[in-house]
């Protein structure tokens, strides 16, 4: 997916505009939740994201969601990562 198409996604599900987040080379964030949903479009690197004990890699174009109050993980790729998170109450 592109920003392009990103964008109409986030509007199309009441999302607002989104803001770039960057986390360094194989840096790790540990369980944890957010008072919020999250919609992310990856630009650049690589995020392992586990939620329920199931682990996925989300590389360049991919995008991936979080639930309110969702307990995930988070580890960053080599190159870390850099994505457009929008976050939704």
């Amino acid at each position: 997916m592109n920003t392009e198409q990103f964008q109409r996604l986030l509007e199309q599900e009441g999302f607002p505009e989104p803001v770039e987040v960057q986390q360094v080379p194989n840096g790790r964030l540990g369980n944890h939740e957010h008072p919020f949903e999250v919609r992310a479009l990856v630009i650049e690197g690589s995020i392992d994201i586990v939620i329920h004990g199931e682990s996925g890699t989300y590389k360049a174009g991919d995008v991936f969601e979080l639930g309110l109050k969702e307990v995930h993980s988070e580890s960053y790729g080599p190159e870390g990562v850099k994505y457009l998170a929008s976050r939704k109450q």
